[in-house]
Order: structure tokens, then sequence, then C-alpha cells
């Protein structure tokens, strides 16, 4: 009994340190991406799909059926698959706010595929898993 106890506590303190050593990706950003930061709270990401500014775009890096079955409004769908291929269809000019699930998949594309392409006004706001309004379909 008193074994099974300790076990307990050991695990349930093994997983509190694990999770909380964690990275959280949330906020890293390009050499001219700073500005963007304002955005990591959920309410002025809000504010920003409500009053939009056509040189930031919000851009959502999970799977197509993911964005299809809710995304954050005014977010376009380029899933981390694709958007290699799809470098055309986003401007180094535009600020470029990146999410998918939990953030993971987004700072992939980040370091793998957007920093080696000279992108530079972008910031990982993490996942949708942070956003604490409706989604749209």
């Amino acid at each position: 009994m008193i074994l099974r106890k300790n076990f307990k506590i050991v695990l349930l303190f093994t997983l509190i340190l694990f999770f909380g050593c964690l990275p959280d990706y949330r906020g890293y950003y390009g050499d001219e991406g700073e500005m963007l930061l304002e955005y990591l709270i959920p309410t002025q990401l809000l504010d920003l799909t409500e009053n939009p500014d056509t040189q930031i775009r919000i851009i959502d890096v999970r799977s197509l059926s993911e964005y299809q079955a809710g995304h954050i409004p005014t977010a376009e769908s380029f899933p981390s698959s694709e958007i290699e291929s799809r470098l055309n269809e986003l401007s180094t000019d535009d600020y470029l706010i990146l999410h998918c699930h939990t953030g993971i998949r987004a700072q992939g594309v980040i370091i793998g595929i957007l920093e080696p392409n000279s992108y530079t006004r972008f910031m990982n706001w993490g996942g949708t898993i942070h956003w604490p309004y409706d989604f749209v379909q």
C-alpha cells in the first residue's frame, strides 16, 4: 500500500516536471515579426479577425480536414504538408501569424520552411487549443 502511494506521488511529480519542461513555441517570431506579439493575447487576435489588417495574414497549418472542422475566423488554410509548394502564395512582405493545434507543426513550418526561404515577418501563435472563442467552418 505504501509503495503504491509512493509510486503515485513519484509519477505525479514526474508528469508535472515533464510537462512543465516542454518547450512553449508560442510567441516565436522572425527578425521583423516582433510587432505581432501583441496578437498572442486571444482578445487581440479576435480583434484582428473582426478588423482585418491587409498586411497581416493568419495561417492555419493544420490538415485541410482539421481546418474544415473549425478554424479561427479569417485564417487561411496552408497545411504543413503543402506549404512549401505554395510559398508563391505567401509574400515575404506580409506579416504571418501561424498556428496549428498545439504550435508544434507551426514551429516546424517556420524553422524548416519559412526561415530557410528568407521569411522574417512571422510569429508562431501556438495552437487552436489556446483559442477560447467560437470557430468558423
